[in-house]
């Protein structure tokens, strides 16, 4: 007599879970929400005090690129950067970049922000803040950042620089990827050159532009004023 099969025994085993996103009732009406959902992702709306999204142990704000400049204007970010330090894995995600140019001469001759000034904000937030700054297309292309982010184990979550994580030539080389267009062969070749983080910010373009090139632009902004 052939084995008969259980046709219940899906209902028996364990309902696979769901990852887990975190939103803040604000972002509701917003696209990246409905893509979240198109996802799959449990996402638990309720109000949040700080950060637009938790993703198991990161606090993400989202900002698109004309929200970005003018929470930048009315100085609303440097609060919302200030407080998002209680999170030790914090990201900034500026959304958008395919749909609004950031860095716009248009938008400076209107009377908005020079783009270096905006390039120097970047630094900061990265430098002073200590946040790093991710770009997306748009919010199809946020979601699925962030359903890459819950995806991830927590062990592979950790941004938090220690002894048991990044030694101090990775320390070293993660601050200086933080600037845009500085990537780790880069950085690598900066740090065998001259050494110490010191140097390099205090080296002169021509001898940056003997190790990288045109890239070395990106270090005029040191002495910009805000």
């Amino acid at each position: 007599m052939a084995p008969m099969f259980d046709i219940f025994s899906k209902s028996k085993e364990k309902e696979k879970k769901k990852e887990r996103v975190i939103m803040d009732y604000r972002e509701k009406n917003s696209l990246v929400y409905s893509n979240l959902i198109k996802m799959d992702l449990e996402v638990d709306v309720r109000e949040l005090k700080v950060a637009d999204y938790i993703v198991n142990d990161v606090a993400i704000e989202r900002k698109t690129v004309s929200d970005f400049i003018s929470s930048m204007i009315n100085k609303r970010l440097i609060g919302q950067l200030e407080s998002m330090q209680r999170y030790k894995n914090r990201i900034l995600l500026i959304e958008g970049i395919d749909e609004q140019e950031l860095y716009s001469e248009a938008r400076y001759a209107d009377g908005g922000m020079h783009p270096n000034s905006v390039r120097g904000f970047l630094i900061s937030i990265i430098l002073k803040y200590k946040t790093p700054i991710l770009f997306t297309k748009d919010s199809e292309d946020t979601a699925k950042f962030i359903s890459v982010l819950a995806k991830r184990k927590e062990k592979e979550l950790s941004l938090n620089v220690s002894k048991k994580s990044f030694n101090k030539k990775e320390q070293m080389q993660f601050i200086l990827e933080g600037f845009p267009g500085i990537g780790p062969k880069t950085a690598k070749k900066l740090l065998d050159r001259f050494k110490t983080l010191r140097r390099i910010l205090n080296s002169s373009k021509p001898d940056l532009e003997e190790v990288i090139g045109k890239k070395a632009d990106i270090f005029g902004l040191i002495d910009e004023k805000y």
